[in-house]
């Protein structure tokens, strides 16, 4: 029966050997993630990521060990920043990257965690949630989405010098411009998703739809007026939002009610 003792013990390493690789793949090697909606125990603080939290890992010959608790936990060190590239791809986590929404990675902090985020240079602060593991760039301690290196004046030089604090997660934690209402200006200029539900050449047809949408009870619809080179158009859409999973939600609803065209737009901001 020694074969069938063999086989079996092969069969188990071929398992692991395919589970190890199913994780490694899912890494990307200093690009955080976000956009999705993150767990949240009954009372509140942030749920430990299933997959997100190895005791250790190795990337490029180096183990780094994954803490328990970020309580008290202070950095500093430059911090870099992603963008295009990575846009809704897969994580390690199993989240998909929006580049539009306020999240960072880290190497060793607990994920999901908030940490705020100073910038030394210019003094600008923003929360965001750790929630991928990097940067591994020689002296990196931190990757923000483009979101947060926009608020934070990272986007231009490309690196700062920061300051972090890892937040209490069991306490709530209030961050800027996730709303589905019309937001302030002085948040409004970072926000460029939309929920679209047409485009039209006549304001007219525009301004009837919106009239509907607000009749169904419908807040924060804008209609924007365009020029392209097929002439000009007139956007009706909900927004503007920075948070991908209420996108989604806003989108979803709109389905239901009947809009089977709604879509969500990321609109330049040149």
């Amino acid at each position: 029966m020694n074969w069938l003792y063999d086989n079996k013990l092969h069969l188990i390493r071929l398992l692991t050997g395919c589970f190890i690789l199913l994780f490694l793949s899912a890494c990307t090697l200093g690009v955080p993630i976000g956009g999705q909606k993150t767990d949240k125990t009954k009372s509140g603080s942030l749920k430990k990521s299933k997959y997100g939290n190895p005791s250790s890992y190795i990337v490029m010959g180096k183990r780094y060990y994954v803490m328990d608790s970020a309580k008290g936990f202070t950095q500093k060190g430059v911090a870099s920043w992603y963008g295009p590239k990575f846009h809704g791809k897969r994580t390690s986590s199993g989240e998909i990257y929006n580049m539009h929404a306020m999240t960072a990675a880290h190497k060793t902090l607990p994920i999901p965690v908030y940490v705020k985020v100073k910038n030394v240079t210019n003094g600008k602060t923003a929360i965001v949630l750790v929630n991928d593991r990097g940067p591994f760039a020689h002296d990196r301690i931190i990757d923000l989405s483009y979101a947060a290196a926009k608020k934070l004046g990272v986007v231009g030089p490309g690196t700062a010098k920061v300051e972090i604090v890892a937040l209490d997660s069991s306490k709530k934690v209030s961050r800027s411009a996730v709303k589905a209402i019309p937001l302030k200006t002085s948040t409004q200029e970072q926000a460029n998703m939309y929920v679209q539900l047409g485009s039209f050449s006549s304001e007219g047809n525009a301004l009837r739809l919106s009239k509907e949408l607000k009749v169904k009870k419908e807040t924060a619809v804008v209609i924007k007026p365009v020029k392209t080179g097929q002439g000009d158009f007139f956007r009706v859409q909900i927004g503007p939002l920075l948070d991908l999973s209420e996108a989604n939600s806003i989108q979803n609803r709109l389905k239901r009610k009947g809009y089977k065209n709604a879509r969500i737009v990321i609109e330049d901001e040149s």
